[in-house]
């Protein structure tokens, strides 16, 4: 093992990263994920290079490099149901064409193209970030679709990392024969960019009063669980306001209606930096978290590095957080969420330092470099 790992040291990687949308600033948590887990790796190892094959619809104009991260775009349908396997197809074919050793492929849809991989020689990883399934916009075909490529991302790729504790003990049980490749590496809490602008300046500029709020963050999407969230907050009696910050990435009923909810007391934000959302967390009287479906949520791990008191729904990927009993609520019961929300802000507090030290990127960036090494 000594002489691998010097070996390793001497030795220049070529990791393919694929399976997101792009980087900078694309909303996601793929793509938070990888914004702050690949420059922290190129930090620890500089021999390595990584390029990331993006989908050309979502990177802004002339992006080429990301904190010494190749950020290449290559076309790809503006269309849920296409996009992301195009767009890996594409990628795997770029990463054998131009010598990349090794393809890091995110999420279980594009996993499909793990066994494509293998065909023309590459290396490969893959991250699975949750039963994207399980997720409501989904129909039957696309559902059988995404079970084919977790399938096919676990069977064929020589490392597959999983990013919640009950998530990788969930695969190791469903393809026993595949447990001695799966390892459970989690998100981290990020410490996000902090905004010139007070919470106060922030709020003016979006039109926001200056009263107590419940803040939300995540995709305009079913499984978020935004709908049952604005009519429980509206049941319960709080005097706060409720703001929802985040979009769709393709409009629907779903987000229409939605949208019409928005009044004097429910708040549609859009998407918006993470410099604003850190004002948005440290401000908050509460995060709430009514998601259906999860991976491991950095939204919720961002609220917690802000300190935010949390409230969130008690499903496995939320619970792997290791809250209080207390700042969980039964998924998608109205009425219970309604009774929380009309509770006391102390009932919430977190311990926002102990869950930082918990999830850290610069770990989670050291034990991805290390399943990077073994299936190089």
């Amino acid at each position: 093992m000594v002489y691998q790992r010097r070996r390793f040291e001497r030795r220049e990687m070529r990791i393919c990263v694929t399976g997101l949308r792009g980087l900078p600033g694309v909303m996601g948590g793929v793509e938070s994920h990888c914004e702050e887990l690949l420059p922290r790796i190129l930090a620890l190892y500089p021999k390595l290079a990584i390029r990331l094959v993006g989908r050309k619809p979502y990177l802004p104009e002339g992006v080429a490099e990301f904190k010494g991260v190749e950020v290449v775009s290559l076309p790809s349908p503006r269309q849920q149901s296409l996009e992301a396997i195009v767009s890996t197809f594409l990628a795997v074919l770029h990463a054998r064409r131009y010598g990349w050793r090794l393809i890091h492929i995110h999420a279980i849809g594009p996993g499909l193209l793990a066994p494509l991989a293998r065909m023309v020689g590459l290396r490969v990883v893959l991250t699975h970030h949750g039963r994207d399934y399980d997720r409501a916009k989904w129909n039957p075909f696309a559902r059988a679709m995404l079970r084919l490529g977790e399938w096919a991302g676990v069977a064929f790729a020589h490392r597959v990392i999983a990013v919640s504790p009950s998530l990788a003990e969930a695969l190791k049980q469903q393809f026993p024969a595949a447990r001695g490749k799966i390892s459970y590496v989690p998100n981290g809490a990020p410490a996000l960019a902090d905004s010139q602008e007070g919470l106060p300046e922030v709020l003016s500029r979006l039109g926001v009063d200056e009263r107590p709020y419940v803040l939300a963050v995540g995709r305009l999407v079913p499984e978020k669980g935004f709908d049952y969230l604005v009519r429980a907050f509206l049941d319960s009696g709080t005097d706060r306001q409720l703001l929802i910050a985040g979009a769709a990435d393709h409009e629907t009923d779903y987000s229409r209606k939605l949208l019409a909810t928005a009044g004097e007391r429910v708040r549609f934000l859009g998407r918006q930096p993470r410099s604003v959302l850190r004002k948005l967390y440290e401000g908050a009287d509460l995060f709430v978290l009514p998601s259906f479906h999860e991976g491991l949520p950095i939204v919720a791990l961002e609220a917690a590095s802000c300190g935010a008191p949390m409230l969130l729904s008690d499903i496995g990927a939320n619970r792997d957080i290791g809250l209080a009993e207390g700042n969980y609520f039964p998924v998608g019961d109205e009425a219970a969420l309604s009774a929380a929300l009309a509770r006391p802000r102390p009932e919430f507090a977190i311990d926002g330092p102990a869950i930082r030290s918990r999830f850290d990127w610069d770990v989670v960036a050291r034990e991805t470099l290390e399943i990077y090494r073994l299936a190089y």
